[in-house]
């Protein structure tokens, strides 16, 4: 198998260092003073209901919208004062489905690394790379109308792994799909930060994909409310799992345990 290895991370560095970030549309807050930190090669869970502010942090720390309210670093790399080179570090795969559906696998790849600057034949060594790991690989020439939801998400984490960044954003990336699927890419995701020493920063509002070992960071109507593994939360919370850990930390609102992907 072929490996996707990530570039330079440095030494001692976050993946991701979020430090007392606020955010707030016109007089609606959607984060409060924010803090929190990944260290590089874990697989961290960001979990919250809908409307907790997930989006709004992802689209933060993405650089869609400007950090007025604190500082967002990745590997060392301040998104406000050095974007280049932090963006150069991340890889996102949005919520909503990206693919140019009348082109092929390959044509939306190749697209991706002429935006980087990578020449044609390291892309396509790349591009193999890359679909291997997905699990993807026999699909190069197929047009990305002709796949299922779950095979265009494995496309899409592909793409975000062509300029081989250390971190990986991903942003309700099993929204709309079936419980097999949504459980393949969480597992490809998870093996992936495990042989590839990657970082990966979930976005969900399931349970059913949070695990144990994971590191999870838990917002409630934008304030942080937790930011430790899944087990720590648990036992700090004197409850049995990650659900009825969440229900104690927000016992307003409905379990994402009970909620459908939308």
């Amino acid at each position: 198998m072929q490996h996707v290895r990530p570039a330079g991370t440095g030494t001692g560095v976050a993946a991701l260092d979020v430090a007392a970030v606020s955010h707030s549309y016109g007089q609606k807050q959607a984060l409060r003073d924010v803090s929190f930190s990944i260290a590089p090669g874990t697989f961290a869970v960001l979990l919250g209901l809908n409307g907790a502010g997930k989006t709004t942090l992802f689209s933060l720390i993405s650089h869609l919208y400007d950090t007025r309210h604190g500082a967002i670093r990745i590997f060392g790399h301040d998104i406000s004062r050095a974007p280049g080179e932090a963006l150069r570090r991340l890889g996102i795969v949005f919520q909503a489905r990206t693919l140019d559906l009348d082109l092929s696998v390959y044509q939306n790849l190749s697209y991706h690394t002429s935006l980087h600057g990578i020449g044609s034949a390291e892309a396509r060594r790349r591009i193999d790379a890359v679909l291997e790991t997905v699990e993807m690989a026999g699909r190069l020439h197929d047009k990305a109308r002709s796949l299922s939801g779950g095979q265009m998400r494995r496309i899409e984490i592909a793409r975000a792994l062509l300029h081989r960044p250390p971190l990986l954003l991903l942003d309700e990336a099993t929204v709309g799909l079936d419980v097999q699927s949504r459980a393949g890419i969480l597992a490809n995701v998870r093996s992936l930060v495990k042989t590839e020493g990657i970082s990966a920063f979930w976005a969900t509002h399931l349970i059913d994909e949070v695990d144990e070992s994971d590191h999870a960071v838990v917002l409630v109507e934008g304030n942080l409310v937790a930011n430790a593994s899944v087990s720590d939360i648990v036992r700090s919370t004197g409850t049995k799992n990650i659900g009825e850990a969440f229900s104690t930390l927000n016992p307003r609102k409905t379990s994402p345990a009970m909620q459908e992907p939308s």
